[in-house]
C-alpha cells in the first residue's frame, strides 16, 4: 500500500518572512527524517508552498506527518493529503528522472482539497485526510474510513496544543523520558507531567505506539 503525500503551508501569502517559513518547514521535514526515518521518499519542495513526498505503508504516513506537526512552530501551518494508489513515472525529455503520476497522487488532491473544505466548515482543527483511489481494494478504502475518524480526533488535540506541549509530546512519542524532556525544556519534570496530561497527549503518544512504528 504505498502512500503518495501532498502538503501545502497554510496562509503562505500572508506571511511576512516567506523563506523563514520554508527554511523552517524544511529544517522540521529533515529533523523527523533524521529521528525516525520513515519515508520511501521524504517531503521535497515542487511548486509553490506545496510539498510532495511517498510513504510506504498509511502507518508509516500517519506516524512521520503526526511528528512533522509536533515539530512545527505556531507560526508555520501545514495541511496534508493522503492518497493511496500506485505511483508511477512518466518518461520526459525535459526531466531526467521523468514526472511521478499516478492514482495515488490524484487521490492525495483530492484529499487535501477535502481538508480545506473541513477547515472552512465544521473543522477548523483538521489538517490531514486520506483517499483511497478507486482501484484500490475494499480493505484499503475500510482504512481510510478508520484513519480519518482518528485524524479528525488527533488533529484537533495537536491543532490546541502549546508550542511547547507539541515538543514534550514530540519527544515522548520518540520514547524520551519526562526528566528529560524537563531538563530540554529547562522546567520541572511536575511541569511537564501537568502539560502533557491537560492536553491530552498521552493519548496522541498511546495512538503513535499503536501504529507499531517504535
Amino acid at each position: 500500500m504505498v502512500v503518495a503525500v501532498t502538503a501545502d503551508m497554510i496562509g503562505s501569502r500572508q506571511l511576512e518572512d516567506r523563506a523563514r517559513a520554508q527554511r523552517t518547514l524544511d529544517d522540521a521535514i529533515a529533523r523527523v527524517e533524521d529521528d525516525l526515518p520513515l519515508a520511501d521518499r521524504a517531503l521535497k519542495p515542487t511548486v509553490g508552498d506545496e510539498q510532495q513526498g511517498v510513504y510506504p505503508t498509511l502507518e508509516a504516513a500517519l506516524g512521520s506527518l503526526l511528528l512533522l506537526r509536533l515539530a512545527l512552530p505556531d507560526a508555520v501551518g501545514v495541511r496534508f493529503g493522503l492518497g493511496i494508489g500506485a505511483v508511477g513515472v512518466i518518461p520526459s525529455e525535459a526531466a531526467a528522472a521523468g514526472i511521478s503520476d499516478g492514482p495515488g497522487w490524484w487521490a492525495a488532491r483530492a484529499a487535501i482539497d477535502h481538508v480545506h473544505k473541513l477547515e472552512q466548515r465544521q473543522v477548523p482543527g483538521v489538517r490531514t485526510w486520506v483517499v483511497a483511489h478507486d482501484s484500490e481494494p475494499a480493505a484499503a478504502q475500510d482504512a481510510v474510513r478508520w484513519a480519518n475518524a482518528y485524524l479528525l480526533a488527533r488533529d484537533q488535540l495537536v491543532s490546541d496544543m502549546s508550542e511547547r506541549t507539541r515538543r514534550l509530546t514530540y519527544g515522548r512519542c520518540l520514547g524520551r523520558t519526562q526528566r528529560r524532556l524537563a531538563a530540554s525544556e529547562e522546567i520541572t519534570q511536575s511541569a511537564v507531567s501537568q502539560a502533557l496530561a491537560s492536553s491530552g497527549a498521552a493519548a496522541i503518544v498511546e495512538g503513535f505506539v499503536q501504529l507499531g512504528l517504535r
